[in-house]
């Protein structure tokens, strides 16, 4: 980031309640233009709410959100289109079009959003695919004939294949076995690399964080209670880091468990 210009995500004092749940308690954060941060967190803590918010998704009671200095919360309109055209996103389960050709699945955004023409579009898709290890053959399946591995390559395609400024990626290793997680990271980290483009990832997965995270961020309890380099995460001096990273019952997280 330059050192005068403005961060591309910023999150000042953000809160979001449902009734009485509190889920984000007053959330400071800033993120550089072409940095990666990882949020970590137990499931539950607000991680999924806070990309929500960010997107305009769900509107916060208080706070501010600021994308390239400007604030979003409240945009609407042609405002909040220009707003979410910035955005790309790597859903948790993939979230594929089951209807639809890969390829159409990939050049979603680009034929609805985007206005591009559908040869154009296909072309791109295509391109797009072969980015992320599939061959032009995919295209033309439909997602329920991949497997989960694939599927996950597919939904990053189409989360890269309009070329955002700024990518969310939500839980992108969930469901898949250790070595097709590691591709996904490798891609993901190939991917952002050659767009330049700005990415805040949600995730409970360590071996994910530590891949392609910058600098990694934890939440608890409705507030981020430790950012920093990914190189200082395994001595962060923080008792609750050190329980998360390490999958430790015992330490000051505590489970909610229901005795039969």
């Amino acid at each position: 980031m330059l050192e005068n210009s403005p961060p591309k995500i910023e999150l000042t004092a953000v809160t979001k309640s449902f009734g009485e749940k509190e889920v984000l308690r007053g959330i400071d954060l800033k993120i550089g233009k072409a940095e990666s941060v990882v949020v970590i967190g137990g499931s539950g803590t607000g991680k999924s709410v806070l990309l929500k918010s960010i997107l305009s998704i769900m509107q916060p009671e208080s706070g501010s959100i600021k994308i390239d200095g400007e604030e979003t919360i409240g945009l609407s309109g042609q405002k909040r289109d220009v707003h979410l055209n910035k955005f790309g996103m790597l859903f948790q389960g993939a979230a594929l079009f089951d209807s639809l050709p890969v390829w159409q699945n990939v050049a979603f955004k680009l034929l609805r959003a985007h206005q591009v023409p559908r040869k154009e579009a296909k072309d791109r898709a295509m391109a797009t695919l072969a980015s992320v290890g599939l061959s032009a053959d995919v295209g033309e399946l439909f997602p329920a004939e991949l497997s989960g591995g694939m599927q996950k390559r597919v939904g990053l395609a189409r989360a890269i294949a309009a070329r955002p400024e700024i990518i969310f990626f939500d839980e992108p290793t969930t469901g898949l076995d250790p070595i097709m997680a590691d591709v996904i990271n490798e891609l993901i980290v190939k991917c952002v690399r050659e767009l330049g483009a700005t990415t805040l990832s949600i995730t409970h997965d360590m071996a994910s964080a530590r891949k392609i995270a910058d600098r990694i961020a934890m939440l608890h309890e409705g507030h981020i209670i430790w950012e920093g380099p990914k190189s200082d995460v395994d001595h962060s001096g923080n008792p609750y880091v050190d329980q998360f990273i390490h999958g430790r019952a015992d330490g000051p997280i505590k489970m909610q468990v229901r005795k039969i």
